[in-house]
């Protein structure tokens, strides 16, 4: 037999965080679909709804707390609602439980320069557009690694892409559209580290069908010798989640978990590597279509957050300052993604992927990171765009995709009813990227505008530039050295 065959199975139509609700319509339904569940993909071996009466603990019970286990949920042995949503997710056909994981007995590749050859192309999309997600794919692990990867166009490669439909000669069959996704093989010779991928699927670049990019660096992951980890925050999670590509960075544990077999690049990524764009040298907020990653408000003041840094708006009638995150939070990760301040208790929050970080005052506290699931969001949600705390309504709103939850801060709870679509309460607008407050407005940013929002009279009251809050500077990362503090 060959390595482990990786299936990244999805059982749904749409890449979206939040698949339409599955029909349940009672506890039989639940039991019914969970067996069949449990016997596809955690070996189930007979009908463990029928064993109650059974001396020992049912199987069936064994396997729900396996499968509780390995994804991270509360291990309750009960089809409880975040038990059930998570079966009915697109996900991977297997399943560990690490914070990341390595196939057993497998260390990976025994050399550092791999090769690849495309053997075929997807009708879906232009040849050009797939050699770039599959090089951007690979520049995933080969940014934080030694590895290197040389594609080839003639004779056997370590790994070999292929599209197929149905049968294709691996005795592992595609099934159709919104079923089996891809697959790939561990490391090994023979079809070790080979990925396929259903023709029978939309292939696309964008956000449409199914991402390309982010399918092929996870099935990439596995050809390099990961199996899954448990934090839905990670590359290597069982379920699909689609992110713009622009914004992905590889999070923590999978640069942990594929280091753990081939160390960390010991030289830097070449800055004209020609898959990457070239970032401008200087900070600057002159650019005319800067965005920013996150926004919050601190004690005062504005914090613009923007990858490795952040500018710092003291008032309007100073110049904006640029510093390193990890010069004032050395504890806080790079690429912030969302933020924000809740007066009252003197504290900012931000966030990135599954985790939260909690300042108060001006000190990360040291029970930091949390979970973003103790505040209430389901399992589907692997990432927040956006988080404001609104003091008119007393409500701390978090934008995720085209929805939004609403938080309660004194009960520390999440509003029943939720989440809600964006547009039905924010009229004008569809998706969030940063949010903050000041003088009883919101100010919503999605992509390079920046909207005024007025939560009493629930529209857009004015349309401004991004960087409408911070005088026009092209502040050098050497400002640093006044050691300015907060």
């Amino acid at each position: 037999m060959k390595k482990v065959l990786l299936v990244l199975l999805l059982s749904v139509a749409y890449s979206s965080a939040f698949p339409a609700e599955p029909p349940r319509d009672n506890e039989e339904n639940d039991a019914k679909f969970a067996e069949e569940y449990l016997k596809k993909y955690y070996n189930l071996k007979s009908n463990g709804i029928r064993q109650s009466r059974m001396k020992g603990e049912n199987p069936f019970i064994v396997k729900i707390k396996e499968m509780q286990e390995s994804l991270g949920l509360t291990v309750t042995g009960k089809l409880d609602a975040d038990t059930m949503e998570l079966m009915h997710q697109p996900r991977c056909g297997f399943v560990d439980v690490g914070e990341y994981a390595t196939f057993p007995g497998n260390n990976g590749w025994n050399k550092k320069d791999l090769t690849y050859r495309i053997l075929n192309y997807t009708p879906d999309m232009r040849s050009t557009d797939v050699d770039y997600a599959i090089q951007r794919a690979f520049k995933v692990w080969s940014d934080v690694t030694p590895l290197t990867f040389t594609r080839i166009y003639s004779g056997t490669s370590d790994i070999e892409i292929s599209f197929a439909a149905q049968v294709h000669n691996d005795y592992y069959p595609f099934d159709g559209p919104h079923g089996t996704l891809a697959h790939a093989f561990a490391p090994s010779s023979g079809i070790g580290g080979d990925a396929h991928f259903d023709e029978d699927e939309t292939w696309t670049s964008g956000s449409n069908g199914y991402n390309l990019f982010l399918v092929a660096a996870h099935e990439f992951g596995h050809s390099l010798g990961l199996f899954h980890s448990r934090d839905p925050s990670a590359l290597m999670y069982p379920t699909y989640h689609f992110i713009e590509p622009s914004e992905f960075r590889l999070p923590e544990d999978d640069v942990n978990g594929i280091q753990s077999l081939y160390g960390a690049r010991t030289t830097p990524v070449e800055p004209n590597d020609p898959v990457k764009p070239v970032e401008p040298s200087t900070p600057s907020t002159c650019l005319p279509n800067i965005t920013f990653d996150a926004v919050t408000t601190l004690r005062g003041e504005i914090l613009f957050f923007k990858e490795n840094g952040f500018w710092r708006q003291i008032s309007q009638n100073t110049e904006v300052e640029h510093h390193l995150i990890k010069v004032f939070w050395p504890s806080l990760p790079n690429h912030i993604q969302a933020a924000y301040e809740f007066q009252d208790r003197d504290q900012v929050l931000v966030f990135k992927g599954a985790k939260y970080w909690v300042i108060s005052g001006y000190e990360v506290t040291k029970d930091s990171p949390k979970s973003i699931y103790n505040l209430g969001f389901p399992r589907t949600v692997r990432r927040i765009d956006a988080a404001v705390h609104d003091e008119n309504s007393r409500k701390t709103y978090f934008f995720v995709n085209d929805q939004y939850w609403s938080f309660d801060e004194k009960t520390q709870r999440m509003d029943s009813g939720f989440p809600k679509k964006i547009v039905d309460n924010f009229p004008g607008l569809t998706k969030i990227q940063a949010a903050f407050q000041k003088d009883e407005f919101l100010y919503l940013f999605d992509g390079h505008r920046q909207y005024e929002f007025s939560s009493s009279k629930k529209r857009v009251t004015r349309l401004l530039k991004n960087n409408s809050w911070i005088k026009c500077s092209n502040t050098k990362a050497n400002n640093l050295r006044k050691h300015l503090k907060l």
